[in-house]
């Protein structure tokens, strides 16, 4: 190995702690908002039917996000975009603290919008560690820096046992402690090494691939069908599972320790994917992930005791680590440095707006389908079925294609 190849994967390496660390401060603040909006909207809202819109707002807000922050990072660099994601973020626990406090659902939906962009920002966090890194090293990155979301798995949860009902206004102690993370977390930013893009002039002709002829490409449409699919069903049945387990007569604690376990579960595997990947192939550790998908539903269909729900969690966090670091790592591998603004920003804006559907639809499986928690969180699950076998069969498709085509 040269000189050169030994800085270069130095700084690689400071760069995905620098990127572990900011998963793990910064991303605390999720599983905290969607622990606390459902349950806090279903005491904003007028209609029952409409208690997840706030973390429906969240995901739209990343989606809407996703186009224009890839675009801004390809313009001004990784650092920027994060600093402006974590502003994003104490924007929105701003807004939505007002909105607890002022008992207005609406300021309470803004701020989950501005969330959003957080989110999205949170979401670039795994490309952005694959920006230094070798061939050789970067599903590695990708999964270490997902690892990250171990300590924010902790963090978040028990931060919402304690600031929930720490002031008159549930959850208002709970947003600010969300302002809090952001405005600390932004400052490990500094430490962030990843150059900017080269500027191409305007009337500089187009380098790589258009945005249609990467949309062609069979490998990226099965990576983007594979990764939506994941997280939005891991998004289906995480939006409804504090209402359930709260509506079958467990405590705001209960859902929270529930909620930490699923968190955990998402992202310890993320120290051995990338070995997986490495040694089994990307197409089978995708498709094992959507199989551990189908049994966290199954598993939660069997019964509404507080083991279900842990286990079911569990398995669905596992089932999303290998979908979507699976899916990343197959997209990762099918664009070049030029491509990657392009790609990335409609790759989430696609997850995240197959997501923001599946957590609107969760709330109305959940509270409108029917007259009682347990039958509707039986819907929340067996709504996962015609997608597990769409992304299956995505993949079969590309299994079956002549290996010189793929």
């Amino acid at each position: 190995m040269t000189s050169v190849s030994i800085t270069d994967h130095r700084r690689a390496k400071r760069n995905v702690w620098v990127l572990v660390a900011a998963q793990a401060l910064l991303g605390a603040q999720m599983p905290m908002i969607f622990t606390a909006a459902g349950l806090a909207g279903q005491t904003l809202a007028s209609n029952i039917c409409w208690a997840t819109l706030p973390i429906s707002m969240a995901v739209l807000g990343s989606m809407l996000s996703a186009t224009p922050m890839a675009a801004f990072m390809q313009r001004f660099g990784r650092r920027a975009g994060f600093f402006l994601g974590a502003f994003a973020g104490a924007l929105g626990a701003t807004i939505g603290a007002l909105g607890l406090y002022q008992g207005s659902f609406a300021l309470f939906l803004i701020g989950s919008l501005f969330t959003g962009t957080y989110m999205s920002a949170q979401g670039f966090y795994r490309f952005a560690a694959t920006d230094t890194a070798s061939d050789d090293f970067k599903p590695k990155a990708i999964s270490y820096v997902m690892a990250g979301g171990l300590v924010s798995a902790v963090i978040g949860p028990q931060l919402v046992k304690v600031t929930a009902e720490a002031m008159f206004y549930p959850f208002l102690g709970t947003y600010l402690a969300v302002i809090a993370l952001n405005l600390v977390g932004m400052t490990l930013f500094f430490a962030l090494d990843i150059p900017r893009p080269p500027m191409t002039p305007k009337d500089a002709p187009l380098v790589g691939r258009t945005r249609g002829q990467l949309l062609r490409e069979p490998v990226i449409i099965v990576a983007i069908i594979c990764a939506t699919v994941a997280y939005a069903l891991m998004n289906l049945m995480m939006t409804a599972t504090p209402l359930a387990v709260v509506g079958c007569g467990f405590s705001t604690g209960n859902a929270a320790d529930v909620v930490s376990a699923h968190v955990l579960a998402m992202f310890a595997p993320s120290f051995f994917t990338g070995h997986l990947i490495a040694r089994f192939g990307v197409e089978k550790i995708v498709a094992a992930g959507l199989l551990i998908l189908g049994a966290a539903g199954a598993v939660a269909m069997s019964g509404v005791e507080i083991e279900h729900f842990f286990i079911a969690l569990i398995l669905l966090g596992i089932g999303w680590n290998f979908g979507f670091i699976g899916g990343t790592t197959m997209l990762a591998r099918s664009h070049s440095a030029a491509e990657r603004g392009r790609i990335q920003g409609i790759n989430d804006a696609i997850v995240f707006g197959g997501v923001t559907v599946a957590s609107l639809a969760s709330g109305q499986l959940m509270n409108c389908s029917s007259s009682d928690v347990q039958t509707g969180w039986q819907m929340v699950n067996l709504a996962m079925l015609p997608f597990l076998a769409l992304a299956g069969g995505a993949l079969i498709w590309l299994w079956l294609r002549p290996r010189e085509a793929v």
